[in-house]
């Protein structure tokens, strides 16, 4: 099922009224609740993801896999359908990669974590930025890790090694497209509550023939603790989300932005 819902709580700056916005990987976890938070604030949403949920916000569904090299273009063509571009946010992320450290990792699992976490996204801006150049405005926020500042050996290296590349890139995009009016920034999650965390936890527990319990532990410690105690729910990932693609943050151009619960020491 799809609805249309706008809000009138939030106020001018904040408020996303009539714009269109494109959501990769918005049909479950944090890529829902960012749908969620954008047509909240009033956009209209196009979801793009893999998966067909039984219910969400967005006026459009796409159905699509995002590191198939022809997925952007069939993207591009359906959101010029609609009416061209004012948001994009790129959540599409996630590891497969065994655990065990950097020996168990074959170039096939290399590749597949690069093509996830980076190339996909950088497909999909090449195909997209046209739209928003066209009107001479735009925001892009790229979901990117803290695990591309403290990388885990552990299971995820090849995300990790993606989502750094990811923040170099955002930062050299930000900086060519400010001059024509399209911000890029990146959110940086550190834990999230979610089935991803749970499936990471559960793969380390097998590694390393631990409870999930155990996993779960050894996972948060690899982190050396989140000082506020918790993974983020989505839902304030998407807060932020929404606050960077949104006039109130108009001045915010190539930044990281890190949603992690103290997670990052101060250096």
């Amino acid at each position: 099922m799809m609805n249309d819902r706008t809000s009138t709580t939030y106020p001018p700056t904040l408020s996303l009224a009539g714009r269109q916005a494109v959501v990769i990987g918005g049909t479950k976890g944090l890529g829902a609740a960012v749908v969620h938070r954008l047509v909240d604030a009033g956009a209209r949403v196009i979801a793009v993801g893999r998966s067909q949920p039984d219910e969400t916000l967005a006026s459009r569904l796409v159905q699509a896999d995002v590191t198939d090299r022809a997925a952007a273009e069939h993207i591009a063509a359906v959101v010029a359908e609609e009416g061209g571009l004012d948001i994009l946010v790129q959540v599409t992320g996630g590891s497969s990669a065994p655990g065990g450290g950097h020996a168990t990792m074959t170039d096939e699992h290399w590749s597949a974590e690069l093509e996830l976490n980076l190339l996909a996204a950088v497909r999909i801006d090449r195909a997209l930025t046209p739209l928003m150049l066209e009107r001479g405005r735009g925001s892009i926020a790229h979901v990117g890790s803290i695990q591309g500042r403290m990388p885990l050996f552990d299971g995820t290296l090849g995300y990790a090694a993606a989502k750094a590349a990811l923040r170099a890139y955002s930062k050299g995009l930000a900086n060519e497209l400010a001059p024509r009016g399209v911000r890029v920034n990146t959110v940086s999650p550190g834990g999230i509550q979610s089935d991803g965390a749970v499936e990471l936890a559960a793969r380390i527990a097998r590694t390393h023939g631990i409870t999930p319990e155990g996993g779960m532990g050894r996972l948060m410690d690899s982190l050396g603790g989140i000082p506020d105690g918790r993974f983020a729910p989505a839902d304030e990932i998407a807060d932020v989300i929404g606050f960077v693609v949104s006039d109130a943050a108009a001045s915010i151009v190539g930044d990281e932005i890190t949603v992690d619960g103290g997670t990052v020491k101060t250096t």
